[in-house]
């Protein structure tokens, strides 16, 4: 069965950090990628960023860019969205999915997709 779990938000002071975690299950790298997205309340869904595990090529958002930090561990099946410097902007329900291309644009088309984690960035 294909099963994207996601895990680790949190809340956190401004400039702080934080790690999200992705499991994933039931298909191949070569089939499928993966994308970080995020969805705040009142707003669309957007990509932050994604992976192309097989071999480590990343894209990012302008706004993340420099501050988050995507990076996998094929053996395992993980995947992780590290960041750093957050700011109030960034609180949102983010999220891991897989994906049929991890492009520049980051307008993915969603394949399967994990029940999201809470980011709260405030003081």
């Amino acid at each position: 069965e294909e099963h994207v779990v996601d895990s680790g938000g949190s809340l956190v002071p401004p400039g702080g950090s934080l790690r999200l975690s992705c499991t994933v299950s039931g298909f191949t790298f070569d089939e499928y990628q993966i994308g970080w997205y995020r969805q705040a309340p009142g707003l669309e869904r957007e990509g932050v960023g994604c992976i192309r595990p097989n071999d480590g090529t990343t894209y990012y958002r302008d706004s993340v860019r420099g501050r988050f930090s995507i990076s996998s561990d094929n053996a395992r099946k993980k995947v992780y969205l590290e960041m750093h410097d957050l700011k109030p902007g960034d609180t949102s329900l983010y999220g891991c999915a897989a994906i049929m291309r991890c492009t520049s644009y980051l307008a993915y088309e969603y394949i399967y997709w994990g029940q999201g984690t809470q980011v709260t960035v405030s003081s």
